[in-house]
């Protein structure tokens, strides 16, 4: 095996940087697989200094968040569970009455209310508890003067003003009236809350309902809390349950149950350690009785994915629970279908930012993490750990597991959630990723999913792409933290090292793609400089932007050895990269709630569905209220106030929930759309017939086309999908089984077929051209003397409409990502709420001023109006800019790409024998590299035509001997 450069994943200098507590086993010396073949770490760090404790439990206004990732540690140095000189104070206030078990005697139950800084909640207690507290406490008392240290000198001075005396409700006339018994139980309870020693104490602590969780600001009110038992069992998930009846396999434990006003958990309060967290939705309910529960005085909890049953101690308690459960429960967004069916309802006023390409992307991604204090979330279809977010990389600052590293040192706590891939299928190496980044601290949790033969999952995938840091900032869209997805708008073909990194950005390039990060994307690639090739041990002086793997062109050859990363997969000098086109956004607040309680969701339940993850070391997380979301501790530069909505597709296998409310939010937009929709995506499979394809996505623009006509309004339809499927294959042979089965269902959707749009067109006959216009990508540039072109990978997911509202995701256009039963997927539908000035079919038009800014952003550049400022895009439908600007520049771009490079696919080639003969044609940039150099100077932006009639004549389905054609139609679509 080849020497890895010292800049690669876990080298000697990086270890030298541990400290000596974390370093169980020494650090991996390269990153190849055979060295990660098990866990470097197993436990977590237990080791905050007591001033770092005593910096977590004193602030005065509530408890940081990061206390939920340190129960054990304050567990286990008895830190005080309520704010140290915060006064706590009671009032009994109410009573009621109840029949003892004799059924002869009435008891009174007293209602506290209690206050301690700005939490306040109730509890209920009888007489006889009263009594129980006096007892426990008077017990530690006597422990504390029969022992002797010194220690204990300062408990035993605060334990001279103890009362010895037992509240006593009989007796004087005053303690018999119900208003005195009231107030003399107030006046006791508050002068032992004045106590220091009696207000810490165990037995207060559990009167008193007092957790570790109880004062966590970013939790919401106090809530509700006690001991509980809880049965086990109850899981909705297949395979999680025992099999026989409760009877013999249930089993009852005692544990410390939490309700917070959007979930509810139960914990080990022995050991500090939280067991089971619930999230509320809107299958959660409660109920109360034998009937429910099987069981006396049980309470039954309910949601999509587990039927909880606890039991309280009377008939009485499980009333109480059941009413205060509902009572903090009814506030919850969660608790209702939102709109389109979704999860989570739409977030007024929220910050959020578009981004076009990773450039910026990925800089301001890297900014963020940099920011975070308690927890990253991350996860991807495919992750490469040492993918560097900021480039040209001239050390190893900015590479995405440098940065992970960095926060986990420093207490943050990284939990990544990966696609466990069918290895036989695919080959992003998740074992790879997981192994590279939990090996670098016992802070960075990599769980994979799904195990295919447990869930019975084989062909779906966790296809979403999000990052969440502090549950207060997320990143959603369509790129994986991976190799080949960084690109700015120049869409560069070669990358041999930049000449001269001074070289002057424009205003065009730094209002594009320079972003925040001081490294401008100015500068073009050119031929080898042999005095500028760096020293390939240091990363010193480099001026490539994608090194090693991530110099890639996936249909020429796919990538292999990722575990060897910063060795080239293909030959730079002679193959030019595929670009990489793609759209994100970054959200705050309520909105990055809603993604980090998705992936809490997922987390968690994959820690359930998987014994591996059972264990301590993979910890439950907890959602962050909602309350406490508007106070942002970082924002992402440039971000702009709209409405947001988080959707997601969702099923049992993937989420322990159902959703599809992606779908159901592109079909509505298409619907309402009054002027036209911008569809950019990697897939375009649509068009239902009810037994190959279901989703519905082709059917409403058709609908909304034939509207238009009927109603003879101007209406356009922009479609801009990749010019060929992303698979390896040789497209100059027919491309192999994969690309051509993606083509025959493309094809299907656009004009193949009875269901397909242009055959639905057929009552408009020829005026279709007025209505929708269908495009890919291509560019060109020079390699070693050589022209060369490639098509620019559309791996978009976004719907734009009426330059008001847009969608970015994960999901593509297909039944994988839309019918929320097959593939994971997440993306955010952003509604501008202001309005600005603009122009739309020839007449003043009201926009808004984000997703203007979008279109406008995405138009500019794929019909060359970034270059040439002459062209006019303010007007999407009006007839110049659709005829005379984009169908013009595609139809100009397709016939010059043709003349110079013969592309392939092509109009012309109908069948193989037709593309047999097209490749054996001389093609220009060959045999007259200076003309066609001159005819590539009439190229006009990015955009050419899709060519609708390629291999028209051909079946182009897999044949049935193959593996491809044995494979479920599903697969495909």
């Amino acid at each position: 095996m080849g020497k890895q450069p010292r800049w690669a994943g876990g080298t000697c200098n990086n270890c030298a940087m541990a400290s000596p507590e974390y370093v169980i086993e020494p650090a991996a010396q390269s990153s190849t697989a055979p060295n990660l073949g098990r866990r470097r770490f197993s436990h977590d760090l237990h080791n905050l200094r007591s001033d770092e404790l005593d910096c977590l439990m004193s602030s005065s206004d509530g408890r940081p968040f990061l206390v939920v990732h340190h129960l054990v540690e304050i567990k286990e140095a008895g830190v005080p569970y309520l704010m140290p000189g915060i006064p706590i104070t009671c009032k009994v206030d109410n009573t009621e009455k109840y029949t003892t078990r004799s059924k002869v005697h009435v008891g009174t139950l007293y209602t506290v209310r209690l206050t301690h800084g700005n939490f306040h909640w109730t509890v209920k207690r009888k007489y006889k508890h009263f009594q129980e507290l006096h007892r426990d406490l008077y017990k530690h008392r006597m422990m504390i003067h029969l022992l002797p240290l010194g220690r204990f000198a300062k408990e035993r001075h605060q334990l001279r003003a103890m009362s010895e005396e037992m509240p006593s409700l009989h007796g004087t006339e005053r303690t018999r009236r119900t208003s005195s018994k009231m107030k003399y139980l107030e006046e006791y309870l508050n002068g032992l809350l004045e106590n220091t020693f009696c207000r810490n104490d165990h037995s207060m602590l559990e009167f008193l309902s007092v957790s570790a969780l109880s004062f966590i600001t970013d939790l919401g009110p106090k809530g509700l809390e006690g001991p509980i038992f809880k049965r086990s069992g109850g899981h909705r998930i297949q395979g999680l349950n025992c099999i026989g009846h409760h009877q013999f396999c249930f089993r009852w434990s005692r544990r410390w149950l939490v309700v917070k006003d959007s979930f509810l958990m139960y914990m080990n309060r022995d050991k500090g350690c939280i067991n089971f967290v619930l999230l509320f939705d809107p299958e959660f309910k409660v109920k109360v009785g034998r009937a429910y529960t099987d069981t006396k005085y049980g309470v039954c909890i309910e949601n999509f994915a587990r039927s909880l049953i606890i039991k309280c101690s009377s008939y009485r308690q499980a009333h109480w629970w059941s009413h205060e459960i509902n009572r903090l429960a009814e506030s919850s967004d969660f608790l209702k279908v939102q709109r389109f069916e979704g999860f989570a309802p739409p977030r007024k006023n929220t910050l959020t930012k578009w981004y076009v390409n990773g450039s910026r992307y990925f800089a301001d991604l890297a900014d963020a993490l940099e920011q975070a204090k308690e927890e990253i979330f991350i996860t991807d279809w495919w992750l490469s750990p040492e993918v560097f977010l900021k480039r040209p990389a001239t050390d190893d600052y900015w590479r995405l597991d440098e940065i992970l590293k960095r926060k986990a040192e420093q207490g943050v706590k990284v939990c990544v959630l990966l696609y466990k891939e069918v290895e036989l299928a695919l080959g992003i190496n998740s074992e790879h990723s997981k192994r590279t980044l939990m090996n670098m601290h016992p802070n960075i949790k990599v769980m994979r999913h799904p195990d295919h033969v447990s869930s019975v999952v084989f062909l779906w995938a966790h296809h979403e792409k999000m990052v969440a840091i502090d549950q207060t900032v997320a990143f959603v869209g369509g790129l994986d933290l991976a190799f080949g997805r960084w690109d700015d708008s120049q869409y560069r073909l070669t990358d041999l090292g930049l000449t001269d990194m001074s070289i002057s950005v424009t205003e065009e390039e730094s209002k594009g793609d320079a972003g925040d990060n001081g490294v401008a994307d100015g500068p073009k690639p050119s031929e080898p400089d042999k005095q500028a090739e760096q020293d390939p041990e240091c990363l010193s002086g480099n001026t490539k932007l994608w090194l090693g793997k991530d110099y890639s062109n996936f249909i020429r050859k796919d990538w292999v050895q990722l575990d060897r990363p910063f060795e080239d997969n293909i030959n730079r000098t002679q193959v030019p990269r595929m670009p990489w086109r793609d759209l994100c956004a970054a959200i705050h607040g309520r909105a990055a709630r809603d993604v980090a309680r998705h992936f809490i969701q997922r987390w968690n339940f994959t820690k359930i569905f998987k014994n591996k993850y059972k264990d301590d070391f993979y910890p439950y997380l907890l959602p962050k209220s909602q309350c406490t979301a508007d106070s942002l501790s970082f924002t992402v530069p440039g971000s702009k106030k709209a409405k947001v909505q988080v959707l997601r597709s969702a099923d049992r296998w993937s989420a322990g929930t159902c959703e599809n409310s992606i779908l159901n939010a592109y079909i509505h937009t298409i619907e309402n759309s009054e002027h036209y929709i911008y569809i950019e995506n990697q897939f375009f499979i649509s068009c239902a017939d009810g037994k190959t394809v279901h989703n519905g996505i082709g059917d409403a623009i058709v609908k909304r086309i034939l509207r238009a006509h009927r109603e003879q309004k101007k209406y356009r339809v922009f479609v801009v999908i990749p010019l060929l499927p992303g698979f390896e294959g040789d497209i100059s042979a027919g491309g192999g089984n994969a690309i051509q089965a993606i083509l025959h269902f493309t094809y299907r959707t656009i004009c193949r077929g009875e269901h397909s749009i242009l055959s639905r067109l057929s009552e408009i006959e020829d005026q279709w051209t007025e209505y929708i216009t269908l495009c890919g990508l291509r560019t060109h540039s020079q390699l070693s003397q050589s022209l060369v072109t490639e098509l620019i990978y559309v791996h978009s997911k976004t719907l734009i409409a009426d330059d008001r509202c847009y969608i970015i995701g994960s999901a593509n256009i297909n039944d994988r990502s839309m019918l929320g039963s097959r593939d994971s997927e997440l993306a955010v539908f952003v509604e501008d709420e202001e309005r600005v000035s603009s122009i739309m079919g020839g007449e003043e038009y009201q926009a808004g001023p984000l997703t203007l800014a979008l279109r406008k952003e995405c138009f500019s550049v794929l019909v060359g109006a970034s270059s040439d400022p002459s062209i006019n895009i303010n007007d999407p439908i009006s007839d110049d800019f659709f005829f005379l600007v984009w169908n013009e520049s595609a139809k100009l771009n397709a016939t010059i790409y043709d003349k110079v490079f013969k592309c392939l696919p092509h109009n012309t080639v109908h069948n193989m024998r037709d593309l047999k003969e097209y490749c054996s044609k001389e093609r220009l940039c060959d045999t007259d590299p200076d003309q066609a150099i001159e005819e590539l100077k009439a190229v006009r932006g990015l955009l050419v035509y899709f060519p609708l009639m390629f291999l028209c004549e051909e079946n182009l389905l897999p044949p049935l001997g193959t593996k491809e054609g044995i494979a479920p139609v599903g697969l495909w679509t």
